[in-house]
């Protein structure tokens, strides 16, 4: 790429990295069309969109670990079974028609952006006892996660999202919320980490079976870190029913963009 055509890539990408990680989603959907216009292959583009998804995502980790909103034995449980069955839906993903992916995709989010904005009752801790209801608590917070619909709901998330090519942020961060009844902030930062697990995994496997343009990369990965920082530090800043509201608004406008760039 060229230069000028690096720093324009790079302010996008700063912009792109700010909203998503304010939210703990990787942004690979928006990510990928990016060197795409600058006539990177979609193979290069892949590889480096894992990277800055990465690079962005540890940035935030490090503000979120700081606020303690990370909550690491959640995420241990949730990544494994979500990452295997990503890595066997990119194995299916040649043999389902893409539009049809997308549609799902698009169809998902729009639905996910429906039900962040939607009212969801409160359910008392002490009423939640028994099998599938783990108890946790960050700080002063304390919450009840309900793995016995979580954990199957992330793992499809992950399938779906290996089969389309992005890190599966965008349903892991409503699936801790709506489905594991996860609190906002908590889904935020332990999303954030769970996405830099699945783009290193995918980044592995792309670079070991071709090629990396590191020198396209690092500027852009440069961009997303600072991107990450700044994004994840407004993120606390901000009241949790206004963090649903921007959740739901970017999902919505994802769902949007993908269908309109496909049919049109």
């Amino acid at each position: 790429m060229e230069t000028e055509s690096i720093v324009i890539a790079s302010g996008t990408i700063l912009a792109i990295s700010i909203a998503f990680s304010m939210v703990g989603l990787g942004g690979g959907v928006l990510y990928i069309p990016i060197p795409l216009s600058l006539g990177v292959s979609i193979h290069d583009a892949v590889t480096i969109s894992l990277f800055v998804i990465l690079v962005m995502s540890i940035s935030a980790v490090i503000i979120y670990h700081r606020r303690s909103t990370i909550d690491w034995k959640l995420a241990m449980v949730l990544e494994p079974p979500t990452a295997v069955l990503a890595f066997i839906g990119g194995i299916l993903a040649n043999n389902i028609n893409e539009t049809a992916l997308i549609v799902i995709f698009a169809g998902v989010l729009f639905i996910t952006s429906i039900l962040l904005i939607s009212p969801i009752k409160d359910r008392k801790a002490i009423l939640s006892y028994g099998w599938g209801y783990w108890h946790r608590r960050k700080k002063e917070i304390r919450y009840v996660v309900h793995l016995r619909g979580l954990i199957p709901i992330s793992a499809t998330a992950g399938f779906v999202a290996g089969m389309v090519g992005v890190s599966g942020g965008v349903f892991k961060l409503p699936a801790m919320v709506i489905i594991g009844r996860v609190p906002m902030r908590i889904a935020i930062g332990t999303s954030s980490f769970m996405v830099a697990i699945t783009a290193l995994a995918g980044l592995c496997g792309h670079v070991t079976s071709g090629t990396f343009e590191i020198g396209n990369a690092l500027p852009l990965a440069a961009a997303a870190f600072v991107g990450g920082f700044i994004g994840s530090n407004i993120s606390n800043r901000v009241k949790v029913p206004m963090l649903n509201i921007f959740v739901a608004g970017i999902l919505f406008f994802i769902s949007i963009w993908m269908i309109v760039n496909t049919f049109i």
